[in-house]
């Protein structure tokens, strides 16, 4: 077996992007060169598929879409020079915003990689295929005009097991919102949160290239992808097969701050949970894919802190949920129990969960006291960015962190515990009143793109 040289590699080629609506299966073909085909295959439950000429040419556009977002998690194995588009051209606006995500979307990837990507992602503009028409009829180009939200909405959730997206399904309940809870791959531990929340499911198939990890044994470049936006594709095109006109994700705003690496500046390891490829992406699915499909995150205007004090306020999903990213690995080993209890996300959300839950429920949850542990230090370390930077993973920010300890240091449960007495004794000594204050962090952002009349029922949960 030979190495692969990503440094030899040219050319980056989307294929084709094929859809047949009597399956629900979408394949997604992309290749290096003249080397062989990598096919991505997606299985959407639900068919056959019966669409309208409408209808099938903005699934069509869903598709391409996906099909240019999806392409990340093949590109960056090389990073080559030259990107080509080989059955269909795209038109500036979707050259821009593939290249806003792949320049942003794989900047912990090219920190770890050593890579400077910025102004060397070019996505080629062409307009001589934009409008090609579809098998028996209908144009695949833009739709024109915007269409309001329906006065009877109808979402798809997408779920991924943890404490937020649990907090939006009910917080939509709560307004009457009919709801599909989503998620894409075969997780066991999300379909077991989904079914406990006695709505109906839609689990989408999602296979990667063998080829890709092929690859990566040989020596392509591999590190994070912006996997949200790839989700938000996916979603975005169910959506639409199943008649559906809202797509519903729970990134927080803390989602729109990343890592301060000295030397390197702001690396966001979850630039695409953030609410700059959330505008940016609702803005292109009315543009270009369909003007009454609604994609916003239902969290957007509050803090991780915020969140979870909502968290706190349900139970029945104490045995049910984890946010231990472990658990989500495409490769590698999980933990025996649903928390590992070590890693920088099982560190945020029992810390994030302490000031709001009675410390027996939480211990129960995660099995130990994450805050009796000295050993552990570092990890909370750096999520208060004490001596640390911010943690490559979805975790709120250093003030929250700092804030949520403030309260600990104060709580006569939890002030004993090895970890919050030394807060007391070395850290909190070294910081102003402003990096531990709570108030400020509860209070909602205006940040965000939830239709006006929701967004009003929402508040009213969260204040309630």
């Amino acid at each position: 077996m030979t190495d692969f040289n990503p440094g030899a590699v040219r050319a980056f080629r989307f294929l084709d992007a094929a859809f047949d609506a009597a399956t629900g299966e979408a394949r997604l073909d992309y290749a290096f060169d003249d080397g062989p085909v990598m096919t991505e295959v997606l299985q959407f439950p639900g068919a056959p598929f019966a669409l309208d000429d409408e209808r099938t040419a903005a699934v069509q556009r869903a598709l391409r879409l996906l099909h240019g977002l999806a392409g990340v998690s093949y590109y960056k194995a090389a990073v080559p020079p030259e990107i080509r588009f080989e059955a269909y051209d795209i038109d500036a606006a979707t050259a821009a915003l593939l290249t806003t995500v792949y320049e942003n979307g794989l900047g912990e990837f090219a920190y770890r990689n050593g890579l400077s990507l910025r102004g060397k992602i070019r996505f080629p503009v062409d307009g001589s295929r934009l409008k090609p028409l579809l098998q028996g009829g209908g144009s695949v180009g833009a739709p024109s005009g915007a269409k309001p939200l329906s006065a009877s909405p109808r979402a798809l959730v997408a779920i991924g097991g943890g404490k937020d997206s649990l907090v939006s399904i009910e917080a939509l309940r709560a307004a009457g919102v009919e709801q599909t809870v989503t998620w894409v791959g075969g997780s066991p531990l999300i379909a077991a949160c989904a079914a406990r929340t006695g709505l109906p499911t839609l689990a989408i198939g999602r296979a990667l290239s063998p080829e890709l990890f092929e690859l990566n044994r040989r020596g392509a470049l591999n590190g994070h992808i912006p996997v949200t936006a790839v989700n938000s594709a996916i979603l975005a095109m169910a959506a639409l097969l199943t008649g559906h006109d809202q797509v519903v994700f729970s990134n927080e705003r803390s989602a729109s701050y990343g890592s301060l690496i000295p030397g390197t500046g702001e690396v966001n390891h979850q630039w695409s949970k953030g609410w700059e490829f959330e505008r940016a992406f609702a803005a292109h699915l009315r543009s270009h894919v369909s003007p009454g499909l609604w994609y916003y995150s239902l969290l957007r205007p509050f803090s991780e802190l915020a969140v979870a004090r909502q968290f706190a306020r349900l139970d029945r999903y104490d045995a049910h949920f984890s946010s231990c990213n472990r658990n989500f690995h495409l490769l590698g080993e999980r933990p025996a129990q649903r928390w590992c209890g070590v890693c920088p996300k099982c560190h945020f959300v029992f810390l994030a969960l302490a000031p709001f839950m009675p410390k027996p429920r939480l211990v129960a949850i995660f099995g130990r006291n994450l805050l009796d542990e000295p050993e552990q230090a570092p990890g909370f370390d750096a999520l208060m960015e004490f001596r640390d930077h911010k943690p490559f993973e979805c975790v709120g920010e250093g003030r929250e962190s700092r804030a949520a300890m403030e309260l600990l240091s104060q709580s006569p449960a939890w002030r004993e515990d090895a970890l919050v007495r030394r807060y007391l004794r070395e850290i909190r000594p070294q910081l102003d009143d402003s990096e531990r204050g709570l108030a400020n962090l509860l209070e909602p952002s205006d940040d965000h793109g939830i239709p006006d009349a929701l967004w009003e029922r929402v508040r009213a949960h969260f204040g309630a």
